[in-house]
């Protein structure tokens, strides 16, 4: 399935906390659609009325029995399910896949739906798995309208392959997975399949194309290996369908199955890409670097606001040198974890070398990463590390204390490599003040107490191990 990552603008601050509170932030004039240019805005809002006409033309084209209800909940649930199940996977997939068609395997249950369902069903299961994603899976992140239009390019495909099977199978009020047998069904199956693709795809690429008009026309077509990916997708629906209508009792057996496919396809590529550091799980520098540069370009785009934290562990090189490198391996990978866990989900930390940790933080100004920088420095203060030192002796180590330089964007910079001068620099002013500080570029910041960074204190000795 071609889901949606485009290009548009929206008026200042609408990417970090809004003012406006209650219903008020729901009104119609605040919504980001309006923000299109006019070819663009005209092309999404055809699209999404075509796709409301499609469902109202076809409401009543076949009656609603209890089976269909029975399957609409099956795939219902099979959709929740998979898109709970694959989120953090998701996630990262559709930030890497800016301004490309997103491709993932929520077309099984589409498709499905497809063979499975009468026509308003059908719109149901894509509008319950969208609205799902975007509640749950992107945490509300994802622009609305281009959800919306994405959903609405599902609808308009899932009827361009129903009218395909309906032309096949003229008169037939059953599923049509009870009619796919022989050489015709799987010339329908075949022909549904490709037309379901084209109109999604051809949908999603347009837009792309009219909203970024400053990109190849090649990026917007997406990898090659994507229509692999759906045709894939295609059959694995028609099987799903079939097993579905004549044994439902079988469905949790097909959701671990797909969720198994979808993560041994992709997951062994994601972590190729990710390159995540093995002491701490963080991104390394190179890939944080790289996803910190699509948040920069995409707070341009958007005409919105991005912190960028350089953090330092104080002192760091005396805990390697007194209790061995690999206690100093344990305190990096709880200070990491510390990070995680005080950073918002979508937050993006990477390991930047050594001791150093860099954080992307997507919406927020100087007082917000102020904050977000302090709430660091202090989980990381309270920290208490066990670990074993090089002579096999089990410690406590605590007193950890951390510098960090901030920087945001636009105002200390507007392209990544001075974003990032500028936070180093801010880290530099925290270590000169006497470490265990926080300082933003261009200011100082000077808390109530400030105590100069202190030797991590070590408890007496827990216990004793024969060394190896």
């Amino acid at each position: 399935m071609g889901d949606l990552r485009w290009k548009d603008t929206v008026v200042r601050g609408a990417d970090h906390p809004d003012p406006v509170r209650g219903w008020k932030r729901l009104s119609p004039r605040r919504w980001r659609l309006w923000s299109l240019s006019r070819s663009a805005l005209v092309y999404v809002l055809a699209v999404e009325v075509g796709a409301v006409a499609t469902v109202a033309a076809t409401i009543t084209l076949a009656p609603i029995e209890r089976q269909d209800w029975i399957c609409f909940g099956l795939l219902v649930l099979a959709s929740v399910t998979h898109l709970e199940a694959a989120s953090g996977l998701e996630r990262i997939r559709e930030l890497a896949s800016e301004g490309a068609p997103h491709t993932h395997l929520q077309s099984v249950w589409f498709f499905a739906a497809v063979l499975l369902l009468p026509p308003p069903l059908i719109a149901a299961v894509a509008a319950i798995s969208y609205g799902h994603s975007w509640v749950r899976v992107y945490r509300r992140r994802a622009v609305a309208h281009r959800k919306v239009f994405s959903l609405a390019t599902v609808v308009l495909a899932c009827a361009a392959a129903y009218a395909v099977l309906a032309a096949i199978y003229p008169g037939h009020v059953e599923p049509f997975a009870t009619a796919l047998d022989g050489p015709l069904g799987l010339a329908a199956v075949v022909a549904a399949g490709a037309l379901y693709r084209l109109v999604n795809y051809g949908l999603v690429v347009l837009v792309i194309l009219v909203t970024n008009p400053d990109r190849p026309a090649r990026k917007a077509l997406g990898n090659a290996s994507d229509q692999l990916m759906i045709a894939g997708a295609v059959g694995l629906a028609t099987g799903c369908a079939v097993v579905m209508i004549s044994r439902p009792w079988w469905t949790p057996l097909l959701i671990i199955t797909v969720l198994a496919l979808h993560t041994g396809l992709l997951l062994p590529q994601f972590r190729d890409a990710s390159r995540t550091d093995a002491k701490t799980g963080l991104f390394d520098p190179t890939f944080w670097a790289e996803l910190a540069a699509d948040e920069l370009d995409r707070a341009r785009r958007l005409d919105g606001r991005l912190g960028v934290l350089l953090l330092d562990l104080d002192l760091f090189k005396r805990i390697n040198d007194r209790y061995g490198h690999l206690a100093g391996d344990e305190v990096l990978r709880a200070v990491a974890d510390a990070i995680k866990r005080t950073v918002r989900g979508h937050d993006m930390v990477g390991r930047y070398g050594g001791e150093e940790f860099a954080v992307v933080l997507p919406g927020l100004g100087p007082e917000d990463v102020l904050v977000t920088a302090e709430r660091i420095r202090a989980a990381i203060a309270e920290l208490e590390v066990t670990t074993t030192d090089l002579d096999g002796v089990q410690r406590r180590i605590g007193g950890l204390t951390a510098s960090v330089g901030a920087a945001t964007f636009p105002e200390h910079g507007t392209e990544r490599t001075s974003l990032l001068l500028a936070a180093d620099g801010a880290l530099y002013e925290a270590k000169d003040a006497g470490r265990d500080c926080t300082r933003v570029a261009g200011r100082t910041f000077v808390p109530g107490h400030l105590p100069r960074a202190r030797t991590p204190q070590v408890d007496v000795p827990i216990a004793r191990h024969a060394k190896d």
